[in-house]
């Protein structure tokens, strides 16, 4: 089975005795049952940990021992895990959800009920248009302009509400004693990042949490040798559990995620992208936030920003867009008591409870946003913590339009998916849920979409003076689409002037006068994503790393301070 030396300590398994149902239980407890001996007893193989790696292997202080225990070092154990149950692993990691949840998975973009209503709509939208054009336009144009204003609306509600929040929504939970602190798995799933590397490992190592209490695992793709090299190089594979995933499709970040989850020997679990940046007691303030509340919450999502916000015109309103997603936003859902969609990164799981609603779902690419609305149907929530991490914004246009088309294409495969049932979800998640999904995380994308629309029809309009334009605009419908266009957008470049006072980052505010040009790649971006939700629903576009003059100097340090160390 390729165990390396196993041999020394012990035989081949007896396959019944392990069981992948219990694979959670054997990563927690660091206890493999692996055969069976003469008179009843069990041989059982276990990590030598501290508590452990002063006894003797063979038990031969107990008179009468009930089992035998081979104690094997740590990295040793995990890798007899990971191969003793590596195809079942890489079936659940792609499947666990599609089989436990097919409503819930994004497996299959449109559910056989979504099909027949969507091929009903077109059919009787093709003959109103046939039959009657002009009215139906009109009835379209009224549609997507009270659409437009409602989700306007929608956020302007929840920038009250984060203005409202008082001195006591702040205050962090009662920090926890070394001893009292959770085992927490971090995850680090990276593909093509060997020189995202070394800063990510910097970041790890400054990381104020008791190293006896990470389990920390570095997940890679089988076909990405250089970043393979790179881990090896830089000794990670002694210092982390270095899990190279087989070859499989689809090749996502919540697959790799997933055949982690069920290997983490926390009772917590967290997820760092290749070029993030942690606060240093972002796990404390998480681990207690955990432990002064109930088992219904289920996530921490700490806040996300740049650390290179500063560096052109495109990084300082991603920055600004952030601050009002992160430091606004999301805090104002979490009051309303609404579904939060997640971050990437810096989320904060129970592991139990994670594997319990089907882990992340390795079809949608935004698998973030998925899972936080999937947490909130099955009754639990999440929670925003007062810590940042920091990462590399992207400075260039093209790869930038890579990555926001690829959260776009998320977000409607996460709408798509959570609308199957939409009288399930209103009754699960209340009014706040429901207007929640259709205007913040459909209005994420349909504004985006709908935006360049009404610009260009408007602006045709006033240049031309066209009759047959104006029709489409009567009475108090003019002065509605003035209104979502007008006010709107003036509305969004104020926010973006204000969000970024709260980190003290004054100077970006005057960069907001610049959110037009943003929003139109917005748009790009959301007809990108659009073709690629029919054409490519499930490929995972890559986002590169390590293209600031920021980001390349951090690598530069982290690099000769591991040259250093070594």
């Amino acid at each position: 089975m390729g165990f390396g030396n196993i041999n020394l300590w012990t035989s081949d398994p007896e396959p019944d005795l392990q069981r992948f149902s219990s694979i959670r239980h054997y990563a927690r407890t660091e206890r493999l049952p692996w055969r069976k001996l003469s008179s009843g007893i069990k041989e059982e193989l276990r990590a030598r940990s501290p508590k452990t790696q002063n006894l003797n292997s063979h038990q031969e202080h107990t008179p009468f021992p009930l089992r035998k225990t081979s104690l094997l070092p740590r990295r040793l154990f995990q890798q007899i895990l990971r191969e003793r149950f590596q195809s079942s692993l890489a079936d659940a990691s792609i499947n666990a959800l599609k089989h436990k949840a097919p409503l819930e998975s994004a497996a299959q973009l449109l559910s056989t009920r979504q099909k027949f209503i969507g091929a009903l709509f077109t059919l009787i939208l093709v003959i109103a248009i046939i039959l009657a054009p002009i009215p139906i336009l009109i009835v379209f144009n009224a549609i997507a302009t009270a659409y437009f204003v409602c989700a306007i609306g929608f956020r302007l509600l929840l920038t009250v509400i984060a203005t409202q929040a008082d001195e006591k929504d702040m205050e962090p939970s009662e920090p926890l004693l070394d001893e009292e602190l959770p085992v927490i798995s971090i995850l680090l799933p990276l593909f093509d990042e060997a020189d995202a590397l070394p800063i990510l490992a910097a970041a790890i190592d400054k990381l104020d949490y008791p190293l006896e209490k990470l389990d920390i695992k570095l997940i890679l793709e089988l076909c990405d040798e250089k970043t393979i090299a790179q881990a090896r190089h830089l000794g990670l594979d002694d210092r982390y559990e270095l899990i190279v995933l087989p070859l499989s499709h689809p090749q996502t970040k919540p697959k790799a995620c997933n055949h982690a989850l069920y290997l983490a020997r926390g009772d917590l679990v967290v997820i760092y992208d290749a070029e993030d940046q942690p606060e240093r007691d972002q796990l404390r303030k998480a681990a207690a936030a955990f432990s002064n509340s109930d088992s219904r919450l289920a996530c921490v999502q700490a806040k996300l920003n740049y650390y290179n916000a500063d560096e052109n015109w495109l990084t300082r309103l991603f920055a600004l867009e952030y601050a009002l997603w992160f430091d606004s936003f999301l805090p104002a859902l979490e009051k309303l008591k609404a579904p939060i969609p997640l971050g990437g990164t810096s989320n904060i799981f129970r592991t139990d409870t994670l594997i319990e609603v089907g882990g992340w779902d390795p079809y949608n690419v935004t698998e973030d946003a998925d899972l936080g609305l999937r947490l909130a149907r099955h009754g639990f929530r999440t929670e925003i913590i007062d810590s940042t991490t920091f990462e590399e914004a992207n400075c260039r246009t093209r790869n930038w339009l890579r990555q926001r088309s690829r959260w776009m294409k998320g977000y409607m495969q996460t709408w798509l998916v959570h609308m199957r049932k939409p009288t399930e979800l209103f009754r699960v998640s209340g009014w706040s849920g429901f207007a929640s999904t259709q205007l913040f995380i459909a209005g994420n994308v349909f504004s985006a979409l709908i935006n360049p629309l009404l610009w260009a029809v408007f602006f045709f309009w006033l240049i031309t003076q066209s009759t047959s334009v104006a029709i489409l605009f009567p009475g108090p419908l003019l002065w509605l689409n003035l209104f979502a266009l007008l006010v709107g957008n003036f509305f969004f470049i104020y926010l973006g002037i204000v969000a970024p006072l709260k980190r003290g980052w004054a100077e970006l505010a005057p960069s907001a006068l610049l959110a037009p040009a943003y929003w139109s790649l917005t748009s790009i971006a959301a007809y990108m994503a659009l073709w690629q939700l029919v054409t490519r629903p499930h490929y995972w576009e890559k986002t590169d790393h390590v293209l600031s003059a920021s980001s390349r100097l951090k690598r530069d340090e982290a690099l000769q301070n591991c040259a250093l160390r070594q």
